[in-house]
This record gives C-alpha cells, structure tokens and sequence, in this order.
C-alpha cells in the first residue's frame, strides 16, 4: 500500500452512538451526540458493575458509601475513619437523595457502622467495619477486570484525553445549573 494505509472499509468501521441506539439519521448537534454518547457508554458500564456488585449484596451507589468509608479510614491519622452522611454525599460519585438509607442498609450487613456525636446528637458518624474492608478487598480483582475490559482498547494517552474531556463536559454542565429550558445561559461561550 504505497502512500500510507488505506481508508478503514465499512466491516471494520466503529459504530457510532447513532447506529448503537438504532438512530437512522446522523445527529445534527454535536453537543447532542456528545451529550447521547456519556449517558449511552455511563449506562453500559453501570450495568457490569451493577451486576458485579449486585452478586455480592451491594448496588452501585452502597459499593461507592463503602469506598469512601475505606478512604475515611486510610486517610484518618487515629485509623477511625469517621465520616458524616452530610460528607458521603458531598463524595458520591452518583450523588443520591438518601444517605441514610444507603448506610442503613451497610449497617444491617454488617459492613459500616454508626456513633452518634455526644456533643451533637444531630450529627451521625459513619465507619467501615473489618466485614466492609473485607468485602472491598474480594471485589477488588472483579472491579479492575470491569474496567481492564472497558478499557481495553485505549491507550493510557487515550484515558488521560478522555478524562480531560469528560472534565470540561463536566464544568459545562455545572456552569448550566439553575439555568430553566429555554433560558439563555449567562456562562455560554456561544
């Protein structure tokens, strides 16, 4: 093949997000493609995990409480690694309207517990317990086989770019809230 390689042939094209939801004409907003494309590739990925977990009495959002409370933990110089409800959802990756629920249902497993504060009984701190640490410690090798496997065809340069990306996705988004439909944003570029 002289003067490079050639143009990919049709079989081994990747499919866009159009033809993965069945659209049958190309998007004609590339924001909306974008935006299609995240919620598209986060629910495919979701589904894995929540089956991983799912398998070992935890849902996405429970496997998420537990990860902080271990990083509470190891970051905490006394090794107590209490952390506030109000503080786990400030960390949560999916934020969710019931913390409480979530460590509630930790807590009857066997796998965080609760002390209340003496001086404000208000105030609830939350702990892994070893049942906890254990459990993320048997999830660990199924986790990064999850995303071993997702990732499996980028490179590091890849997952550093995309990141980046997703970031600036992020702060769009963030720059939009409180912002009704059809209201024009005082923090576009546009």
């Amino acid at each position: 093949m002289p003067g490079g390689p050639s143009a990919p042939s049709a079989s081994t094209e990747v499919a866009g997000v159009a033809s993965d939801i069945g659209k049958r004409t190309p998007f004609q907003c590339p924001r909306v493609e974008a935006y299609v494309n995240v919620i598209r590739t986060a629910s495919l990925f979701s589904a894995d995990f929540e089956r991983l977990f799912r398998s070992h009495g935890l849902s996405e959002a429970t496997y998420n409480v537990l990860r902080i409370l271990r990083g509470s933990k190891l970051a905490d110089p006394a090794g107590l690694g209490e952390v506030t409800c109000q503080r786990i959802g400030e960390q949560m990756v999916s934020p969710v309207p019931d913390v409480t629920r979530l460590v509630d249902r930790l807590e009857r497993q066997g796998l965080a517990r609760r002390r209340r504060c003496e001086r404000d009984r208000r105030v609830v701190y939350v702990s892994i317990t070893p049942e906890g640490e254990s459990l993320l410690d048997h999830l660990a090798p199924g986790v990064d086989d999850q995303h071993a496997a997702h990732c499996a065809d980028m490179t590091e340069a890849d997952l550093r770019r995309l990141s980046a990306l997703l970031t600036a996705f992020r702060a769009g988004a963030r720059s939009t809230r409180g912002v009704r439909p059809g209201q024009s944003n005082p923090n576009s570029k546009d």
